[in-house]
């Protein structure tokens, strides 16, 4: 049996036996994509998101120490208010957290996230020092450190009751570290 088909490009007639006929009607009624354009896509795809990588990895340090900056600032100002309210700066940070009636215990000055100590990525650790003779807290230094360097930040930071926030790559930062602009 030989089927005649239209080519609506060509304008022209194709003599085709029964199964060559079934083959190109088959392939003119066939829509989507070949397994093959698909492969294509997906590696395409696969290589941008490669090259995107290393600068989302950078993004997120980035945001992780600006968030840390914007913590330590936050934790200066509750240290602050603390001691203008108690008379004198809070033994642990636990005591600035959040309660139902604030106290000296739990001033209900930060959240509970910042309280236990860490986050976006960095360990807060405060440190009381000197007590007065009425047991007052003279004043403190609080570190943020990366909780894995170079992934979850790059710099150290530190900072104290002077509310100076200082800045180190490569090692703890402490009294002696530049300040941040």
């Amino acid at each position: 049996m030989i089927d005649v088909i239209l080519d609506s490009q060509n304008l022209g007639l194709h003599a085709c036996s029964g199964s060559e006929g079934d083959t190109m009607r088959d392939r003119q009624r066939q829509k989507g994509f070949s397994l093959i354009e698909l492969l294509i896509v997906v590696t395409i795809i696969l290589i941008i998101m490669a090259m995107a990588m290393p600068n989302l990895k950078q993004a997120k340090m980035t945001a992780n120490d600006t968030s840390a900056i914007a913590s330590l600032r936050a934790l200066t100002s509750a240290c602050m208010q603390y001691s203008n309210t108690y008379g004198g700066f809070p033994p642990t940070l636990a005591s600035l957290g959040p309660a139902n009636t604030p106290s000296a215990t739990a001033a209900d000055l930060i959240d509970t996230v910042l309280a236990n100590g860490t986050k976006s990525g960095y360990r807060f650790t405060y440190t009381a020092s000197a007590k007065d003779a009425g047991g007052n807290i003279l004043g403190y230094t609080i570190n943020a450190d990366p909780i894995t360097v170079g992934t979850t930040g790059l710099r150290q930071f530190f900072t104290d009751q002077t509310g100076t926030i200082r800045a180190n790559v490569g090692g703890p930062a402490d009294k002696n570290s530049s300040p941040i602009g």
